[in-house]
């Protein structure tokens, strides 16, 4: 696998724009992806039972042959009635009109405040004016990138080349999500474009697997969205011979759509609203990986050892604490507790045994951006890890206003 510098019009055959529309003020707000030939689709979406108009809209038309995206950002279309379906309907329609398709060839996403109705005047205007700048330049994917984010600090994204059958398959992603973030998907979005010839039913399995230990495994703030989406699409114009099975192919395609996810769920994870760290919580030696990834996103979720992160004290016992209410079973006299950074480690706890240790070569560890806490069983095998961020004054601030 080779990382290369792109995003989501790296794949042969995708373009892309990023505008402003008019939703938010002086700030892009639409993002258009077209494919030049239909696509096969996959996609996870959020676990909520309030699920946005346009999440409603894909769980239904994900299974057909898929032309373009249209995401909008500062209007969430959630939690907006029949009205809200009608207007997911009609964007979708606007851009297939443009496109030469069916509304149900064509796939939407919003993400911003909840409970408004989308003004549809300037939805779609948006898209007649961005459809026509889409470009396969590595701009058009910036631009898309850029124009998807909300509280985001800066824009996601990534691509991946391998080598299918003697075949360049490339992979390219984007992603927003800084805050509503919770295990399973929060206010997330990502988009995943790729050139590679699979079949529906084995892009799909891909992308199940590797959500299920990248954007499944992140928490920001504990709140879970109502527009959770993960799309993948794929034109087959690399020319591979198309994966039909769980094969070598399949295998080394699963491996590159899993590192794109898990570097872009890091990206939001470290993106939280306020956040100054980063947090990546693992554990080993579980009874099992369902008994480890209950506790690593325990961890990772606890506001009080986000707070004491923040404060870069070594408060293990929030650890210890954020495990033994995670459903996990466990027994707390074989837990091992360290802390790591770039600036050292130092083990808190041995086997249930708690360790006197140095308060300032602690809180040094601590004072780095990316925090590393190993909970080390003696149970198995299994292993699981989370990724978080510490909770700061200007989460606070940022959520206090964010209508305004």
């Amino acid at each position: 696998m080779k990382i290369i510098d792109g995003n989501v019009v790296s794949p042969k055959g995708f373009k892309a724009w990023g505008n402003a529309v008019g939703l938010k003020k002086n700030k892009k707000d639409m993002a258009v992806i077209v494919s030049d030939v239909l696509c096969n689709g996959a996609g996870c979406f959020t676990t909520n039972v309030v699920k946005a108009a346009p999440v409603q809209w894909d769980m239904k038309n994900i299974s057909n042959k898929i032309k373009g995206i249209v995401v909008n950002s500062g209007n969430a279309n959630a939690c907006t009635g029949k009205q809200g379906l009608k207007d997911a309907e009609d964007t979708a329609g606007k851009l297939a009109e443009l496109t030469g398709v069916e509304a149900e060839n064509v796939l939407v996403c919003s993400t911003g405040v909840i409970g408004v109705n989308l003004p549809m005047d300037i939805i779609l205007n948006g898209v007649e004016k961005t459809y026509p700048k889409i470009t396969d330049s590595e701009e058009g994917g910036n631009e898309a990138a850029e124009a998807i984010m909300t509280t985001d600090t800066y824009a996601k994204k990534a691509a991946v080349e391998i080598e299918i059958g003697g075949k360049t398959v490339t992979i390219g992603g984007m992603a927003k999500g800084s805050g509503m973030i919770n295990p399973n998907m929060a206010t997330m979005l990502c988009f995943i474009t790729t050139d590679c010839a699979i079949s529906s039913e084995m892009l799909n399995k891909a992308l199940r697997a590797s959500v299920e230990d990248t954007f499944n495994m992140i928490s920001v703030d504990g709140d879970m969205s109502t527009n959770d989406t993960v799309l993948c699409i794929a034109n087959g114009l690399a020319g591979n011979e198309e994966i039909k099975s769980e094969n070598e192919d399949f295998e080394k395609f699963k491996e590159a759509v899993y590192y794109i996810n898990k570097r872009l769920a890091m990206a939001c994870a470290d993106d939280g609203e306020g956040a100054t760290k980063l947090i990546e919580a693992r554990v080993t030696g579980a009874r099992d990986k369902e008994n480890a990834r209950k506790m690593a996103l325990s961890v990772v979720s606890s506001s009080l050892l986000k707070a004491a992160i923040f404060g870069e004290d070594a408060n293990w016992g929030r650890v210890l604490c954020a495990m033994g209410y995670s459903g996990a079973e466990f027994d707390p006299m074989g837990v091992s507790i360290m802390f790591r950074s770039e600036k050292g480690e130092i083990k808190l706890m041995d086997k249930g045994t708690p360790i006197v240790f140095d308060e300032d070569t602690a809180a040094k560890i601590l004072s780095a951006h990316k925090i590393y806490i190993d909970m080390i069983l003696e149970e198995g095998n299994g292993e699981a890890v989370a990724w978080g961020c510490d909770l700061t004054y200007d989460y606070v601030k940022i959520n206090g206003d964010y209508r305004s």
